[in-house]
Parts: structure tokens; C-alpha cells; sequence
């Protein structure tokens, strides 16, 4: 899904826009127990619960795209499994999410079964609350240039968007009771926060459904719940932006071997920031496999007798079939040279201003001064700047 497909839809969880036809719940507690559930036409809900549920679910569509916001395909043999599965089983993850969307919400036993599974495989310290909503969109047409026609419709989008909502006691402290006119003991409630994962199923895909990916949300990047999410919808999980970054890197130094420095990393970033402007105006982000990957090297000026060990190091690093996103790898908006005991930030578009040079016999990084200087927050002469202060004194 790109970011205007998912704002699409997180539009419609607002009180303008709303179609829900219904939502349901079960409070868990921390020994795994169904404590209540709910079940309820959203449209009769009062005003100030609609607003409290409108923001939790939207937390199900924010965030970044290949970071903690993940388009998730379903194994073509999962489907296929489905497919010749008898229609009323829920025992393919696939076809039980479908049967769940098409239940719309109202079989009974089905809800169960998804509490179960979620109770099951979601590890969590805690109480928490499990939220599920059903939803009929009708799709709005579009002009050739972009704008939406409401009476031109010709695609029903139906869906369901679910969390786990942790439910913790409020914090202690004091408040103030107005008919008493007076401070008290502020009694503590248990709240249900913002989810820590969620999804939405089937994916909203070039304005229609997608049924064979959905988007999955989990509110820490480097905390994917790989297990539940194999258990809940049999997807692979690709891997978390953290550990592409940590995968490019090992990759690059294993590449390049002694070859590796400063301005071969340079011309490497220099050609990540040209491709990011490239791609600045596109809708999703900009994925790599390992040949473009290799591109990007050969691009950098990286010699071909490395290139040919390429594909080995690819394959033992980051499997020779991952992709790894562009901006989970490579920051293009600044450039970090760090020592055991210095950091120096340069500058994306100025790293012409620094190299190495060896001086009597000790490896040091230069740094050109172009223009002022300031030392914590102090402007400070340079050398050449004092010369010039010196000569021009002498000639007074």
C-alpha cells in the first residue's frame, strides 16, 4: 500500500466520513482470560466513545511505510491451500480472515476463534483489549486528474481493522473536585492505550482489495512479533528496518574488505541521495534487491574484482532473495563520521569537505574550514584568519 492509500482509508475513521457498520472487543487479562466483550453497531455508539475508538484505530495506519507499517503477501501456498479448502473451515490463516471479513462480524463462533488465536500467540505482560471493526467503503471514482467523483463509484471496498490495545491503571496523583471545590486522591482507572500492533485486512491496493496482503502494524519497528504474526496470518515478516541497516552495513564491509574507506563510503552515500531525489515525488518507498543493490556499488566507483564476490557476501549476509528499503539503509539527509571518542556530522551535500591524509606518520581525518567557526556556541579564529588579522596589523 502507498501513503495516499492509506490515508484513503484512515479518512474514513473520522466522524464525517464513517461507514463501520460494527465493532467488537474482548478484554484480556494478564493470565490470559477473557474478562468481557463487546459487541455493537459502531453508528450507536455515543459520540465521546466514537471519538476515543476513532483515534486508537486510526494508530492502526500511522506511522512509516517499511518501518513499522508493513504490506504483508500472503505464501502463494497458503492461498492455494485455502482455495481447495472446504468454505466453512477456518483452519487456513487465510481463509479464516477472509470468512472473518465476510462474517461481517456476526458469527459468533468465529469471533471466538480469532480471540483465541490472538490469546494464544500474543505474548504480553499484562491486560489488554482486542478491538475489531467491519467496514464498507464505497469507492469514489476519479478523474484523470486526480479528482474524486462520489456519485461515479464503481468498487466496494469491505474490510476489517483490528488492534491489541494494552489496558494499564492510571497514574496516581491529585485532582480537583469542583462541587467540593477542593484537591483529592485521584482514584485510578484502568485505560485502554493506544495498540501495540494491529492490521487491515484485505490491503487497500491501487484503490481496491487486495485480498491476497494485508497491512500490518506494530507500534516498535524493532519489535515485530515475528511468531504471532506467522501464527495470526502465515506471512513472512521481511526484516526489521534496524536490521537492514545492520545487514547493508556488514555487507558493505565484507564487500569491500581493505578497500573499504572513506571515499568509497562517501561515493556511496553520494549515489543513495541521487536515487533518493530521483524517487522523492514517488508513492511508495523505494525497494532494493540484490542486483540494483550491486548497481549502486558499481555506480560508486567500487572495483569489479570486489563485484565478483558480491553475490556471495548478498546471499550469506541478507539471503539471496531479501530486499532491503532504501531509507531504512541509508540516511540521506546527513553523514556521520564517529571515532572511539569523536563524532562529526557533515553536511550531506558538503562531504567534499573532509578525506584522510596521513601527517608525519598518523592517519588523521581533515576537515576543511570553509567559512565561520563556532566551538560550543563561541566564534573562534582560525589560523588562516589570524594571518590575515596579523598581516594586516603589520601593515598599519
Amino acid at each position: 500500500m502507498t501513503k495516499k492509500e492509506i490515508a484513503e482509508i484512515k479518512k474514513l475513521l473520522t466522524p464525517k466520513n464513517c461507514s463501520i457498520t460494527r465493532i467488537c472487543g474482548c478484554y484480556v487479562d494478564g493470565e490470559k482470560n477473557k474478562k468481557t466483550e463487546l459487541k455493537q453497531a459502531f453508528l450507536s455508539l455515543p459520540e465521546e466513545e466514537m471519538f476515543k475508538y476513532f483515534e486508537i484505530l486510526r494508530k492502526v495506519l500511522s506511522g512509516t511505510l517499511g518501518r513499522n507499517l508493513l504490506t504483508l503477501d500472503f505464501p502463494l501456498s497458503l492461498e492455494m491451500a485455502g482455495l481447495a479448502a472446504d468454505t466453512e473451515s477456518p483452519d487456513n490463516t487465510h481463509e479464516f480472515l477472509l470468512h472473518l471479513r465476510d462474517s461481517k462480524l456476526k458469527d459468533d463462533a468465529l469471533l471466538e476463534a480469532y480471540y483465541d488465536k490472538i490469546i494464544e500467540n500474543y505474548e504480553y505482560v499484562g491486560n489488554y483489549l482486542i478491538l475489531i471493526i467491519h467496514d464498507i467503503y464505497d469507492v469514489p471514482g476519479r478523474t484523470t486528474d486526480g479528482l474524486e467523483m462520489e456519485d461515479a463509484s464503481d468498487e466496494i471496498y469491505e474490510y476489517i481493522l483490528s488492534c491489541i490495545c494494552p489496558v494499564e491503571l492510571s497514574k496516581p496523583g491529585l485532582s480537583y473536585d469542583a462541587e467540593e471545590n477542593t484537591f483529592r486522591n485521584r482514584t485510578r482507572d484502568w485505560v485502554v492505550s493506544l495498540p501495540e500492533a494491529g492490521f487491515l485486512f484485505p490491503a487497500f491496493t491501487d484503490r481496491s482489495a487486495d485480498i491476497h496482503s494485508l497491512l500490518y502494524y506494530s507500534k516498535n519497528s524493532e519489535e515485530l512479533k515475528e511468531g504471532f504474526v506467522e501464527q495470526l496470518f502465515g506471512c513472512p515478516l521481511p526484516l526489521s528496518a534496524d536490521s537492514q541497516k545492520e545487514t547493508f552495513q556488514a555487507l558493505i564491509e565484507d564487500t569491500l574488505g581493505e578497500d573499504c574507506d572513506i571515499e568509497v563510503v562517501k561515493s556511496i552515500h553520494d549515489r543513495f541521495t541521487e536515487l533518493a531525489e530521483e524517487h522523492r515525488e514517488a508513492p511508495e518507498p523505494l525497494v532494493l534487491d540484490k542486483n540494483e543493490v550491486k548497481t549502486i556499488l558499481a555506480d560508486s566507483g567500487v572495483a569489479n574484482d570486489k563485484l565478483d564476490e558480491f553475490d556471495r557476501h548478498y546471499d550469506e549476509t541478507a539471503g539471496e532473495n531479501t530486499s532491503l528499503l532504501m531509507s531504512n539503509v541509508m540516511n540521506t539527509r546527513s553523514f556521520e563520521v564517529k571515532t572511539p571518542d569523536i563524532v562529526i556530522k557533515v553536511n550531506p551535500e558538503r562531504t567534499d569537505l573532509i578525506e584522510t591524509r596521513r601527517i608525519n606518520g598518523r592517519e588523521c581525518l581533515v576537515i576543511e574550514l570553509d567559512g565561520g567557526v563556532i566551538v560550543n556556541g563561541i566564534a573562534v579564529k582560525t589560523s588562516s584568519e589570524k594571518e590575515v588579522s596579523e598581516n594586516e596589523r603589520g601593515e598599519e
